[in-house]
């Protein structure tokens, strides 16, 4: 590893923006200073989604995590905070990067809300349309 104290990731998802800090340590994850589990109210499935790009580089108990989570919805910050820690992960070594890449955890997902446009319901509803 480099001397650096810390790896850096930035995930973005919806309105969701996660930053994440991975510090050698034991695999401590922190959310918005709480520890995860506790944050995501004991929700087993976006616990190991979280952890699955830390599963799949065997490096569970490598890292102490700490993530800011801003906007969104919680699933929307899960999938932010993942992106961000397979980030982080990818900037410790080539080796790493070309694992997550390959399970497809470095794609940000650009799916977004689309806007509500002027005359209409929402973004594509509309009256109904009657010919007579």
């Amino acid at each position: 590893m480099a001397d650096k104290s810390y790896f850096y990731g930035l995930g973005r998802r919806k309105e969701a923006t996660a930053t994440a800090r991975l510090y050698a340590g034991k695999g401590d994850i922190k959310i918005n200073d709480k520890p995860a589990a506790e944050f995501l109210n004991n929700n087993k499935t976006l616990l190991a989604e979280i952890t699955d790009p830390l599963a799949l580089v065997s490096k569970q108990n490598d890292f102490d995590i700490t993530i800011l989570v801003k906007g969104g919805g919680v699933s929307g910050q899960v999938d932010a905070a993942k992106l961000a820690i397979s980030k982080a992960l990818a900037s410790i070594n080539d080796d790493l990067k070309g694992a997550l890449s390959k399970a497809g955890y470095l794609n940000r997902d650009s799916r977004m809300v689309e806007r509500k446009k002027y005359g209409l319901k929402g973004a594509r509803k509309r009256e109904q349309f009657s010919k007579r």
